[in-house]
């Protein structure tokens, strides 16, 4: 290496340590570790908003849950049923439901065949745009397979699972009050 070339090297090495006398590592690493965040959180925000409107989809039906209420049980009883009125703002459809107090929720539907009552559990119950879907006598909401006896007073967490006129599924979360074992189920 000729002399020349060795003082250039040395003269630069010289200007990198003034600079860095300067601007302590502690100040550049803070300054680095700044620029990177606003860059990862300008990306993040990127990544979550959508293109346009059509790329994000069209919003979920909005679903209204009102007069909620579970039946209170004794003690080693498996079931209860979950009686409520729902209103949506478009057509959407249940689909299901669950519950942290029980193990299986289900949509249940009670018809008489052969001059016998029966109750089934059903795959999806429609919601019409507007209309008020009563689930209180024929249809009804059934907590199979109880974790813990439902006490009056309790409150009782419950999702529904529907499918919006897209075909697009969201969920509905409620909390239901427990009343006593011997409510009686209103008349309209």
């Amino acid at each position: 290496m000729d002399g020349a070339r060795r003082n250039r090297l040395r003269r630069a090495a010289r200007a990198r340590l003034r600079s860095q006398r300067r601007f302590p590592l502690a100040l550049r690493l803070r300054v680095a570790m700044a620029s990177a965040g606003r860059l990862a959180v300008a990306l993040a925000a990127l990544a979550i908003m959508p293109c346009d409107r059509a790329a994000a989809g069209p919003p979920a039906a909005r679903v209204a849950v009102s007069e909620a209420w579970v039946r209170g049980t004794v003690e080693g009883q498996t079931g209860s049923g979950a009686y409520l009125r729902l209103t949506s703002e478009e057509d959407a459809q249940l689909v299901g439901a669950s519950s942290p107090v029980a193990e299986k929720v289900e949509i249940h539907e009670m018809k008489e065949i052969d001059h016998r009552m029966t109750m089934r559990a059903i795959d999806r119950l429609a919601l019409p745009a507007h209309r008020t879907v009563v689930l209180e006598h024929d249809l009804h909401v059934m907590l199979i397979g109880l974790r813990h006896r439902l006490q009056t007073g309790q409150s009782v967490a419950l999702t529904l699972h529907l499918v919006d006129p897209h075909g697009k599924p969201f969920d509905v979360d409620f909390q239901a009050p427990v009343r006593p074992l011997n409510t009686a189920l209103p008349r309209d």
